[in-house]
């Protein structure tokens, strides 16, 4: 029998406990047809030489943003600025090759790592030379603008009003300092967006070349076509273009946001329910391009103690963070989502939001079942002990992101104080449960290179080298399996990809060292020589043989 590609001479990791090591791995039909002796007496088209090098299930994301990364991609990178004078100098340096009158738009902007003072809204006018700014923050919660930023989007000086869920930040005198956070971030977008089809097909060409040259090999897009989070209305549809345009360098699932959906008519015998046109929901689509639950933010950031708490904030008596909503409405909106059969997605970081994510879920699963793609919940900043065994029990998938540790560690934990941080962003207490544990990002929020994230579950350790929850660390190993065959799990792919066996779908990454072997400080500095995306060589390269 003749098949499409055998590679040789591998280290072969499988993530399939009955068989978890190999040699050899063959591809017939962009699926695994067999490994070591299943290829006796099998040629290939194309045989390829590993020359002894790791080879692994292909690499999976379960939660990041890939318009919003490719866009940083093409946009002023703030990302280690380390004082005010550092980011001002960057923004002037970039303003000054734009036009007079256009928009400064940077991305990657971390308040937590300034040294001293942050810059004014006014110092930010004089280093655009009165361009209006829009600096989008690492958090995804919230932004800045200069004082033109502020008139251009129509923001008062000294603003008024209540903004439900989100807030215009002023200064002792009521002037706009120029910080909006959480949903008050709207009335930028509203004058920014839509973006168009091609601009967004060119951000996912950007984001996704950038993803294979990782190992990744299947990434979820945590929030499109609505709310703050999303870039326009017809974004799964740019999706879809950016596939028939070869744009699409990886598998994609991504979620619709909340706002997107709206009440939608039926039988007098079927539930009341909301969604899209037609009664599009969650799981259409293929192994290349599928639609993902319904994203819904319950609450902001631990970056900008928005997170919704039981406790308050360490040094912040009465802030404990906020819900972004009414609670009631909120739950009905979610319910009448799973009623027209979508998956849910909760964004919920601070632990009372964890509370309402856990009961909403386990509310709408008692009203229309467990769906075939997993209920999740997004981050879990703080999770408590009582809350982890209902996560088993409802089969709820929590996606944490350890990266945010070595990113934003220390700024997290004088937050949370010392007995919070040992129950924020869980690991190895998921794995204790039996709860499903993927592997996430966020981002653009941290840098998403699958092998430092790898690397952060492992060691847990913040920017400046503190332990942080060091009970919840895990080995090279599980976090392997987190991001193979537990984000396949979390995904509703469990079965047919994130393990190399007969029949599963030929994603595979390429390392010159194998990650469960070498000091944990070394896992991020592997090397990635090829990543094979449905039996395709999408990025680097092995040796042909003969």
């Amino acid at each position: 029998m003749r098949i499409d590609l055998i590679i040789e001479r591998a280290r072969i990791w499988t993530g399939d406990p009955g068989r978890p090591r190999a040699g050899r791995v063959g591809v017939w039909g962009g699926r695994v047809f067999g490994l070591d002796e299943q290829l006796d007496g099998v040629s290939a088209d194309l045989v390829l030489d590993a020359g002894g090098a790791f080879l692994a299930p292909g690499f999976n994301d379960v939660h990041a943003h890939s318009v919003w990364f490719g866009q940083t991609l093409l946009e002023l990178d703030l990302s280690g600025a380390a004082s005010a004078e550092e980011m001002l100098q960057r923004i002037a340096g970039h303003a000054a090759s734009l036009p007079e009158g256009a928009w400064v738009v940077a991305s990657n902007f971390n308040p937590l790592g300034i040294r001293g003072s942050a810059a004014s809204r006014d110092d930010l006018d004089r280093a655009t030379g009165g361009r209006p700014l829009w600096v989008k923050h690492a958090s995804g919660h919230a932004y800045t603008l200069n004082g033109a930023g502020l008139a251009a989007v129509g923001i008062a000086d000294h603003p008024s009003g209540h903004i439900d869920g989100g807030r215009i930040v002023t200064d002792a005198s009521g002037r706009a300092t120029g910080l909006i956070e959480e949903n008050a971030m709207s009335i930028v977008q509203r004058y920014h967006l839509p973006d168009s089809r091609s601009d967004i097909v060119k951000a996912l060409r950007a984001a996704t070349e950038r993803y294979v040259s990782e190992g990744l090999t299947s990434v979820t897009d945590a929030g499109v076509a609505g709310g703050w989070i999303g870039h326009s209305p017809q974004e799964f549809g740019a999706y879809q273009l950016a596939r028939e345009q070869g744009a699409l360098r990886t598998r994609m699932q991504p979620m619709i946001a909340l706002d997107a959906l709206h009440d939608l008519a039926g039988h007098d015998d079927d539930p009341v329910a909301s969604g899209l046109d037609a009664g599009l929901r969650t799981g259409l689509g293929d192994e290349w391009l599928q639609l993902g639950p319904v994203k819904v933010f319950t609450d902001g950031s631990l970056l900008g103690s928005t997170a919704a708490m039981t406790e308050d904030y360490e040094q912040c008596p009465g802030n404990h963070g906020y819900l972004l909503g009414e609670p009631e409405e909120l739950r009905e909106k979610v319910l009448r989502a799973a009623s027209a059969g979508w998956s849910l997605a909760l964004h919920a970081i601070g632990d009372r939001a964890v509370d309402f994510a856990i009961e909403t879920i386990a509310e709408a699963q008692r009203r229309s079942g467990a769906p075939a793609i997993p209920n999740r919940i997004e981050h879990g900043g703080v999770v408590r002990d009582d809350q982890l065994p209902l996560l088993a029990e409802h089969r709820i998938a929590l996606a944490p992101q350890p990266f945010f540790i070595t990113t934003f560690g220390d700024g997290m934990a004088a937050k949370l104080g010392s007995g919070r941080i040992e129950r924020s962003y869980p690991a190895a207490s998921l794995l204790r449960h039996g709860a499903m544990l993927p592997g996430s990002s966020d981002r653009p929020v941290a840098p998403g290179a699958p092998l430092g994230v790898i690397q952060a579950f492992v060691e847990r350790l913040t920017e400046s080298g503190a332990p942080y929850g060091p009970n919840e660390r895990i080995s090279a190993e599980q976090a392997l399996a987190a991001y193979t065959r537990g984000s396949a799990e979390a995904t509703g792919w469990a079965g047919r990809k994130g393990v190399l066996a007969p029949g599963m779908l030929a994603d595979m990454v390429v390392l010159s060292d194998d990650l469960t072997a070498v000091p944990s400080e070394r896992i991020s500095q592997l090397d990635v020589l090829a990543t094979v995306v449905g039996g395709e060589l999408r990025h680097g390269s092995l040796d042909e043989r003969g």
